[in-house]
């Protein structure tokens, strides 16, 4: 492969940055010339609030954040950001990270992701950004984004790809024994409903709905449980907790079969009738849609009990 000069790489170090990302991202990237000697990898720099070079950088990386500092618009860092990106620079950005090119307006109109439990967070400070919370990495051309707190090492391998081409990566993941096939945060996200909207209501039907799973529930039922006209009962759900009611029983249900099928030795079918499906291809086919996986694939990778169990 031609060698490519000049190319050069700022990794942010901002407040509450995870400092295993930002190293480990300078790790890879230093593997790369002693994995293939005829490739240099980028010249890494470490840029903060309190030092930042007057360098035109071929690519920018926001690391993860363990703390809640996530940037305003005024921030020398953010004004930095624009800065670079506007001079030609890929801003890049892993879990919290993306709340950093948010604040610098780097992603208003376009797809970008983070961290799955950051979702409703980054919708309400970012309404105009088309977040897929689901992906563990979007590549927009000259923005890229990353998902979970971990993505730092996807990142890093999609821009070694990027730049030098698919033996590189091929090199770096046997050496890192790291899987560089394409990965979808649904695998891993939980479901975390809103049970603070203070609609007391809303809140007796949703406690109705968890603790009924298997039985067959309507929004009907669940209006009178509310006290509530159908009308009124469906806008309010919607209201408190971002879910259409059928919307929200079907991802209830499939968190417990997910939950049941990492910790218990019931058959598929069992748990399907067990979460309120009757119809086993249907609770198959709702189950990937929202996790990416079969019920047995996702078994197979997440169970948590050494017991053996029937399909």
């Amino acid at each position: 492969m031609q060698k490519l000069p000049n190319l050069s790489l700022a990794l942010v170090d901002y407040p509450g940055v995870q400092k295993s990302a930002l190293w480990g991202l300078a790790d890879l990237f230093s593997l790369i010339p002693r994995l293939a000697c005829d490739v240099s990898g980028p010249q890494i720099t470490l840029v903060s609030a309190e030092n930042l070079p007057n360098t035109n950088f071929t690519a920018f990386v926001f690391p993860p954040s363990l703390e809640q500092d996530r940037g305003t618009a005024q921030d020398r860092l953010a004004l930095w950001a624009k800065d670079q990106h506007s001079a030609g620079a890929l801003a890049c950005s892993v879990c919290a990270g993306a709340f950093w090119l948010g604040a610098a307006g780097l992603l208003q109109g376009r797809p970008a992701t983070t961290h799955w439990a950051l979702e409703q967070e980054f919708q309400t400070h970012f309404p105009q950004v088309d977040l897929k919370a689901e992906e563990i990495l979007i590549d927009d051309h000259d923005v890229i984004t990353a998902g979970g707190l971990m993505a730092w090492l996807d990142l890093g391998l999609h821009l070694s790809g990027r730049w030098y081409g698919p033996s590189i990566v091929s090199k770096l993941s046997r050496h890192l024994l790291v899987d560089p096939a394409g990965r979808a945060q649904r695998h891993y996200s939980s479901f975390r409903p809103n049970r603070a909207h203070g609609n007391s209501g809303i809140l007796s039907a949703q406690r109705h709905m968890e603790q009924h799973l298997a039985k067959p529930l309507v929004s009907a039922d669940l209006a009178k449980i509310a006290r509530m006209s159908l009308r009124s009962f469906t806008r309010h759900f919607d209201r408190a907790t971002g879910y259409t009611p059928a919307a929200y029983l079907q991802s209830l249900r499939i968190e417990k079969a997910r939950n049941r099928l990492e910790q218990s030795n019931a058959t598929v079918a069992e748990i399907s009738f067990a979460v309120g499906y009757t119809d086993l291809p249907a609770f198959s086919r709702a189950f990937k849609s929202v996790t990416g996986l079969t019920p047995g694939a996702y078994r197979d990778r997440f169970r948590t009990s050494p017991q053996q169990h029937k399909a």
